[in-house]
């Protein structure tokens, strides 16, 4: 008796990485544009308010749109980064002793994902709103710390990228063993390098209130900013470590698949 093909129950083949999505762009996506509307929304903001509120500290119109605009900012976004961090410290694995190749490859894209957004918004201050800085105070003489361009770049865009550092060094030490057996240089140095250019911002004040007031980039008040910017290369050594890894975890979990089963 002949028997059809659609009558035989198929072998079930197991998962594996080819056949499943192992990185979702979505999200980053997403991530990415909601910051480049923020940023967007920033420099509209400055473009509409700068020069008819901006020059005169001391004016009502300053502490309206300018006093008003630091002082929403600055809790908001520490606040959501605070947020963000207890969690990703209360979810943390507690088993990663246990944590199958698969699962920890998934989370070294999840960390990708993570560097993804630290990276961009990290590059709208290292390029667009930095030489925006540079800009706005060559041309304009200020009065205050609180320039329109300072409370845009330093405590708007530097607190965003802070949080996406910190959010990725959590994310790598609480869900990946490597990282949470040891301390990588690397991550530790491409996260507090570029974090530590918000504390630099209160001696370059410093130095601009007591003895350097005029703004040129060259001299040395400013070299702390590059210098802590350029730790961000950092990420190179940390990329090495990370796609080491995942090589070797491809090669673990994304053999060939199961033989179909004998058909009796």
């Amino acid at each position: 008796m002949s028997i059809q093909a659609s009558s035989i129950p198929s072998a079930r083949v197991p998962s594996t990485p080819r056949a499943e999505k192992m990185f979702n762009l979505g999200p980053v996506a997403i991530g990415w544009g909601l910051l480049l509307a923020i940023y967007a929304g920033f420099r509209l903001y400055q473009g509409a308010f700068s020069f008819e509120y901006g020059l005169d500290a001391t004016s009502p119109e300053f502490a309206t749109y300018w006093l008003t605009l630091f002082q929403i900012e600055v809790p908001l976004i520490f606040g959501r980064g605070l947020c963000i961090w207890l969690y990703l410290w209360f979810t943390r694995d507690r088993d990663m002793d246990n944590m199958s190749g698969e699962t920890e490859l998934k989370r070294y894209f999840g960390l990708l994902a993570w560097f993804m957004m630290y990276t961009f918004s990290f590059l709208w201050i290292a390029s667009f709103f930095g030489e925006g800085d540079a800009t706005w105070h060559q041309t304009v003489i200020r009065d205050t710390a609180l320039t329109p361009s300072h409370i845009v770049v330093f405590y708007a865009c530097v607190p965003m990228y802070i949080v996406f550092g910190v959010s990725s060094l959590l994310y790598a030490t609480t869900r990946i063993p490597a990282f949470a057996r040891g301390y990588s240089l690397p991550l530790i140095m491409a996260v507090l390098g570029p974090g530590l250019i918000l504390p630099n911002l209160g001696f370059n004040e410093w130095g601009h209130a007591f003895w350097m007031t005029e703004e040129i980039f060259s001299h040395p008040l400013h070299w702390g900013f590059p210098i802590l910017g350029w730790t961000g290369l950092d990420l190179g050594g940390l990329f090495i470590q990370v796609i080491g890894r995942m090589a070797v975890l491809f090669k673990e979990v994304g053999g060939p698949p199961a033989e179909d089963a004998d058909l009796a």
